[in-house]
């Protein structure tokens, strides 16, 4: 199989699991005041790590639960097993499987797979995106204030006074409505769709975001960090657009 395949074939497979234990009683436990965990977390980063390392053997591997980064040869994998995690131990249905891979410092491949709806996002440098097959692109809005837009909050938002409340009120007041949706992969899928027309979000780490932020870009969206600088998956911020409001949500952001 090709990288994208394998990455394909490790997602569902890992939604698969999600799904078979959705709504089941989960082991929880915390990593921060609200940054919790749960044992499929790591089943299904375990299942995912299995399939990408028996294709790739010498490829490195980042996933949010792992204890530490294998030391990577030709590229590296990006993973995060459930992203949504507070959406999926509540049965509330929206979370997702997010697998990159990045070669020298630069991410070729993406995906994003959410089980509940059964909707595969995928893209390859230079390939464009994809729902299930067929073509995406971002959408068409133009005005900041028709624009739908998506943000979050960070885990620490109860004693980091850099919590994304002040610019989150500047959107409410400028745009038709914010969403919170919990999962950052999701997220910039749904940019990527023309589902939303941008979302930026604060302090997050590579594995929600370097599959999606890739898709978006396939799918004909800007890419930036919050403070407009090029972006990066390893700089903990992201601001994804359809690429004609990035003006305009940068200038709220700063």
């Amino acid at each position: 199989m090709t990288e994208l395949e394998t990455a394909i074939h490790a997602a569902r497979a890992a939604g698969q699991l999600l799904r078979d234990s959705y709504q089941l009683p989960h082991d929880i436990r915390y990593k921060g005041s609200i940054n919790i965990v749960t044992d499929v977390d790591r089943a299904s980063e375990h299942l995912i790590y299995d399939v990408l390392q028996r294709a790739f053997p010498d490829y490195g591997f980042l996933g949010e639960e792992s204890v530490a980064t294998r030391a990577c040869g030709e590229g590296i994998w990006i993973v995060d097993p459930i992203d949504g995690t507070t959406n999926y131990a509540r049965s509330y249905p929206l979370f997702s499987v997010s697998i990159a891979l990045e070669k020298t410092g630069r991410t070729v491949l993406g995906v994003v797979y959410n089980p509940v709806l059964d909707e595969l996002f995928t893209a390859e440098v230079g390939g464009g995106a994809y729902l299930n097959g067929k073509p995406i692109h971002v959408s068409e809005t133009g005005e900041l204030g028709k624009a739908l837009v998506a943000s979050g909050f960070p885990y620490d938002a109860w004693t980091n006074p850099v919590d994304n409340g002040a610019e989150w009120w500047r959107f409410v007041k400028s745009t038709v409505s914010v969403r919170c949706d919990g999962s950052a992969s999701l997220d910039l899928c749904h940019v990527a769709a023309g589902r939303v027309d941008g979302y930026w979000e604060i302090d997050l780490e590579a594995w929600d975001m370097a599959a999606g932020a890739l898709i978006v870009q396939e799918a004909g969206g800007t890419v930036t960090l919050t403070s407009g600088a090029p972006y990066t998956p390893y700089m903990r911020s992201v601001l994804a657009d359809n690429g004609k409001i990035h003006t305009a949500m940068l200038a709220l952001l700063k």
